[in-house]
């Protein structure tokens, strides 16, 4: 019989892999950012600036001295990340780039199809031109295409030119060198990505092998489907096959308890009776997480584990929101207790509050309303904003 994990052991497993049970009030060492990120595995990337992009945000929620220019210095100065795909748009380790040529050989035949059918074929036949164009004068801007001043790619239609750079981006044959604001820099993949970890190959085997464990080290515990979503890189087909060649020393089975007392299966990273054993404490204030935080993006895990049921309502029609356009589930300890709707409006200077629902049983005492006043500050902050204003007739309960 495989060993029962309580529902509260599981929470606390699953924010302590996260980064969540990191003291918030730490700052970040030399490295220490570059090693949260490697723990995480990625960062979703999101154009919406709601309160602070969804990438800063995520971060925010594990250390409040963080500030965007981290990320950026990691990026564009010491090449520690590059973008890419995993489900969508990420800053990823550099040094997982080698594992991410298998995705673009085996995403290929799926990308030209998607390309095709949304843009029609005339993208391809500027591929090579672009190709040549940046390797002969550096990095570019979509937005550089469309100018009079640029040559041949004077007669390239926008869309297509946009759509090629893109393709060439999503096949690793060009990366993303630096943001302006969020407008993309194209340049050649090996100006970008570290020489060691471009040049570094690995097999098949070793991939599907890599793939499979370090996904299974981040969840602590997964289903085959899980494990197979959490890089998007393998199919669940290939995990079951790997969990099948493993041995008890490598992929273990628990049987966790849900927030309704029922009971599941999963496999299990073999160490984690020693990592339960250890768990830190989750950290008692009230942090705001992003719509795309690691902890909320499995939407079925989320609900099953935590009772925290949340979809993001951004293409709702407005009439037919439950909640809002943008709300930020709120964090408190180790559990979920509410979501906020709330945005920074900084021509006016103030984080603008519209909403707050707290969950069912969780009750507005004074030390929580303290504990929320002061992380709305820390949003604030983050936001570039000086003060929290409520809505008149915001809804607070």
């Amino acid at each position: 019989m495989s060993m029962i994990i309580s529902n509260q052991q599981a929470r606390r497993l699953i924010l302590h892999l996260q980064g969540l049970t990191r003291p918030p009030h730490k700052a970040f060492g030399p490295g220490e950012l570059g090693d949260l990120i490697t723990q995480l595995g990625y960062v979703q990337l999101d154009s919406i600036q709601w309160v602070e992009r969804a990438q800063h945000m995520i971060l925010f929620a594990r250390s409040q001295a963080y500030r965007p220019k981290h990320l950026t210095k990691l990026i564009e100065k010491e090449r520690f990340l590059f973008e890419n795909w995993t489900h969508d748009a990420a800053v990823i380790p550099s040094s997982f780039y080698p594992y991410w040529r298998h995705k673009f050989v085996r995403h290929k035949e799926k990308l030209d199809a998607k390309f095709t059918n949304w843009q029609g074929g005339g993208y391809l036949s500027h591929c090579d031109g672009l190709m040549a164009t940046i390797a002969e004068n550096g990095a570019l801007r979509s937005r550089d295409l469309d100018r009079p001043d640029t040559g041949p790619m004077e007669m390239w239609q926008w869309h297509d030119g946009k759509a090629a750079l893109e393709y060439l981006w999503r096949t690793g044959q060009l990366c993303i060198s630096q943001r302006e604001g969020f407008q993309k820099v194209y340049d050649l993949a090996e100006r970008g990505i570290p020489d060691e970890h471009f040049n570094r190959e690995v097999d098949h085997d070793e991939f599907v092998d890599w793939a499979c464990r370090s996904a299974l080290e981040r969840l602590g515990f997964g289903t085959a489907a899980d494990i197979s979503r959490y890089w998007d890189l393998i199919s669940i087909s290939e995990v079951r096959d790997w969990i099948e060649r493993q041995g008890g020393d490598r992929v273990g089975t628990v049987t966790v308890v849900g927030q309704k007392k029922d009971q599941k299966e999963f496999f299990a990273r073999p160490d984690i009776a020693d990592l339960l054993a250890d768990l830190p404490d989750s950290p008692a204030r009230i942090r705001v997480l992003s719509p795309f935080d690691p902890v909320i993006r499995n939407r079925n895990r989320l609900e099953w584990l935590f009772g925290f049921e949340y979809r993001i309502e951004i293409y709702v029609p407005e009439e037919k929101r439950r909640w809002g356009y943008y709300v930020f589930p709120l964090l408190e300890g180790d559990k979920l207790i509410g979501r906020i709707d709330m945005r920074a409006k900084r021509k006016e200077g103030v984080l603008e509050v519209k909403s707050l629902w707290l969950e069912p049983k969780v009750k507005m005492s004074t030390a929580r309303a303290d504990r929320l006043n002061a992380e709305l500050t820390r949003q604030a902050r983050l936001g570039g904003v000086n003060s929290v204003v409520w809505l008149e007739g915001a809804h607070k309960y």
